[in-house]
């Protein structure tokens, strides 16, 4: 455990009300969910929107889509809550063991892996699991879904990088890794991934499934974010970010971002402004605005905001509402930055037998099985606020 041991901010005056065209959000230890409304403009300052008491244990993922914040923790369940209303939507237990990662693809799927193996894939309309599959023999580290929604690719502790067809429904490709990956990222136009390997990143090319080159660090690798198709973001356990060319693996730009390790990097595109938003065990959110077409120079500070927790995970909701057009690297956009149409393009192919192998998930759980938790009553605790 690292970080200052300060107790959680107070509540403060974002409320309902208020207008929200951005909100940070950020996990703990704690077991604390932060919520910040932000406005862009002259004024980036972070209000504080509200502190929720997610998990019963520190929270591992984040991830958001266009009304829902998600959030997975060591507790062993997947948070759900609806941004638009400001309440709790209800919790997911299908996994046994930590939530690993989450992913949303648009408005109509989201993925899930943790340390029991499985990855499962949930409509997001119904809040219904779709499917549950043994993806790794030991735990799912990482997942990332290709833009196009056909493909996913994960990495597990049995050493191996598995990529899922998911318009058939099944594996499609397993590669042997020589370590455990524990980051596996799609580019904003899908032609390559990258694979981190402790300190290692391995840049893949998707035409030929093999490394067209390396990016090493000192430390530990915790988080990489593709800020365009060929410029790779990079945090570890130290205080600084760097830039990479994935082209020719030189780093670009370096520059200290807080006084403790970078858990998470997250980054979108706002009124033209690229904007990268970093979480570290110091407590703070900062949000940094890189200029691309000079970016050797060192970011500037948009914002910070003080947690006075240890964070663990990081997303950014935005207000579609507004005129926002998120980083390529959320896998809702395609290489040309134009939303994908869920109902034109499925994440399953609902017209097809979808038959994911799986023989060893035959629990009393089921594949469909998704246990929301039930209300006791349909008025009060389904409507239940966040702590505002």
């Amino acid at each position: 455990m690292e970080g200052p041991q300060a107790s959680p901010p107070s509540v403060g005056e974002g409320g309902p009300g208020s207008r929200r065209e951005m909100e940070l959000v950020g996990g703990c230890y704690e077991q604390i969910l932060f919520g910040f409304a932000v406005r862009p403009g002259e004024n980036w300052t972070p209000i504080p929107d509200f502190t929720h008491h997610a998990h019963t244990a520190s929270l591992s993922a984040v991830a958001v889509n266009n009304r829902y914040v998600v959030t997975g923790s060591r507790d062993e369940t997947i948070q759900i809550y609806d941004m638009k209303k400001k309440i709790e939507h209800g919790a997911l237990l299908h996994h046994n063991g930590t939530i690993t990662c989450l992913e949303f693809y648009g408005n109509a799927h989201l993925l899930s892996g943790a340390e029991d193996g499985l990855i499962c894939i949930w409509d997001t309309k119904r809040w219904e699991c779709l499917k549950s599959i043994k993806a790794h023999k030991g735990h799912v580290t990482s997942l990332s879904i290709h833009p196009s929604g056909k493909l996913a690719l994960s990495v597990g502790t049995d050493k191996t990088l598995r990529t899922w067809n998911l318009v058939e429904g099944r594996s499609a490709f397993i590669k042997n890794l020589k370590q455990n990956a524990h980051i596996v990222k799609w580019s904003p136009s899908g032609e390559k991934y990258v694979v981190v390997v402790t300190n290692k990143v391995d840049v893949y090319k998707l035409e030929t499934a093999s490394v067209s080159g390396a990016i090493t660090t000192e430390k530990r690798i915790s988080s990489v974010r593709f800020i365009t198709d060929s410029v790779l973001a990079i945090a570890g356990d130290d205080e600084v970010i760097r830039l990479y060319d994935c082209d020719s693996q030189k780093c670009l730009c370096e520059f200290k971002a807080h006084e403790n390790r970078i858990k998470d990097i997250y980054s979108f595109e706002k009124q033209g402004l690229q904007v990268i938003v970093t979480a570290s065990s110091d407590g703070y959110i900062k949000l940094w605005s890189l200029e691309l077409d000079k970016i050797q120079d060192r970011p500037s500070l948009l914002c910070e905001v003080n947690t006075k927790a240890r964070l663990t995970c990081l997303a950014v909701w935005l207000d579609r509402t507004s005129e926002t057009k998120e980083n390529p690297d959320n896998a809702t956009t395609s290489s040309y930055g134009n939303r994908v149409n869920e109902d034109e393009q499925p994440l399953i192919t609902r017209k097809k037998k979808v038959c994911w192998t799986d023989n060893s998930d035959k629990s009393a759980k089921g594949d469909r099985q998704v246990m929301l938790k039930k209300r006791k009553s349909e008025g009060a605790q389904q409507k239940k606020k966040m702590k505002l």
